[in-house]
């Protein structure tokens, strides 16, 4: 490995507990989040006639505009753990049962989702809407795969499959590992956003470019191993087998009507994880060397926020930089770089705006501009929005 990244460290003389990591209770807002699933859920089965519809969109709700309102009043969080934090944090067990707690809940969640939204007197609408609540706390979810797929240990790698079933978004836990982390802020990543590229754009290059990169990746795993790809080995194999387990059980328990809730829910779930891929690294680009190659993953390759909140309920994800730099480093030790680019405000604030392409590109093209010192030869640019956006900026395509 190269040296490691410099960066800027706080000593901490107390190495245990609470006094080790002053946010330490803060993380179980994650877990936290399927219990406020089931409270939405809850509220719409239990509630009032006329309160139906707002639990219904409790999801969105949250996420578009509770998070981000706490996120701009409690503000961000720029400290580091030293060194020696982080050998101590890694150590620290009360980590790992935080992220695997999700799980259970999450699987509750959703079984209590399959039981509210088929009941006689909710509607079809209702159905779609509750969908799109649960599809929220399913796309976070996979932020909890996230951690889990970077692990050495295999048992980790299928409790990743476990929270990508209500997507059916198995493939994640083989793509992201091996082929975006060999390939962030490149234009050969399906799954890092070009300057000028729409999110309607992308969204179909990232879905599909990321399972067939998934699939090209396993069959040469296989490949190395002598095997086909259609050997019993084939980890593609054992998690959409998972997922569909999944779906079975629901149509299993609560019939076809379950069936309009699990498409939404999966539908909305994917398109907000990939929204959350859109914004990481939009237009940021990897140096090329003579011999095509890219230079390594660096901090200034990936759009940074430490607004606290988020990072709570996301693993410290915003603090992107660093898990390039160390990928199977936990979000625990997690640290930030004041070189990386920082976004106007969190991920959670961010959503909306990176749906409206006339706003999005208000917002951070500026960004990228100043980020290369107003060299665009060196940003990751959409092909065809290149001489419209150099053209934008006062520059010559020469």
């Amino acid at each position: 490995m190269n040296a490691p990244l410099q960066l800027t460290t706080e000593n901490s003389t107390l190495r245990t507990g609470r006094q080790l990591d002053k946010k330490r209770f803060g993380w179980l807002l994650s877990p936290g989040l399927p219990v406020i699933g089931m409270g939405i859920l809850a509220g719409y089965h239990f509630g009032p006639k006329a309160t139906k519809k707002i639990f219904a969109l409790g999801g969105p709700l949250l996420l578009h505009v509770i998070i981000p309102t706490i996120d701009a009043l409690v503000g961000s969080d720029d400290n580091n753990p030293s060194d020696e934090d982080i050998k101590q944090l890694v150590k620290d067990p009360y980590y790992d049962r935080i992220v695997k707690v999700f799980i259970p809940l999450q699987m509750a969640a959703n079984l209590f989702a399959g039981y509210v939204v088929t009941r006689q007197n909710v509607s079809l609408l209702d159905q779609v809407l509750l969908g799109v609540s649960m599809g929220a706390i399913n796309g976070v979810a996979v932020n909890t795969a996230h951690e889990l797929c970077h692990r050495p240990n295999k048992k980790d790698h299928y409790w990743s499959h476990a929270t990508l079933m209500p997507l059916a978004y198995n493939h994640f836990r083989i793509e992201h590992p091996y082929g975006h982390h060999k390939r962030a802020a490149t234009p050969e990543d399906p799954a890092s956003s070009k300057m000028g590229e729409t999110f309607y754009e992308f969204w179909p290059r990232t879905v599909f470019g990321g399972l067939k990169s998934a699939v090209e990746i396993e069959k040469n795993r296989l490949k190395r191993k002598g095997l086909s790809f259609f050997s019993k080995e084939n980890e593609l194999f054992h998690g959409w087998a998972m997922s569909a387990g999944f779906h079975g059980t629901m149509l299993s328990l609560f019939g076809q009507k379950v069936a309009p809730y699990l498409a939404t829910q999966a539908f909305y779930g994917v398109s907000l994880f990939e929204v959350i891929n859109y914004i990481e690294h939009y237009g940021l680009k990897r140096a090329q060397k003579e011999d095509g190659s890219y230079a390594r993953t660096m901090p200034e390759h990936s759009w940074n926020n430490n607004n606290i909140v988020t990072n709570l309920f996301l693993y410290q994800l915003q603090r992107h930089s660093d898990h390039h730099a160390y990928p199977t480093r936990p979000f625990q030790a997690l640290r930030h770089f004041d070189e990386a680019p920082e976004l106007p405000s969190g991920y959670a604030t961010m959503l909306i705006p990176a749906l409206i392409p006339s706003v999005w590109f208000k917002m951070m093209d500026k960004r990228v501009y100043d980020h290369y010192e107003g060299d665009l030869t060196k940003a990751n640019i959409h092909p065809k929005r290149r001489a419209q956006i150099f053209k934008k900026f006062g520059l010559s395509l020469s």
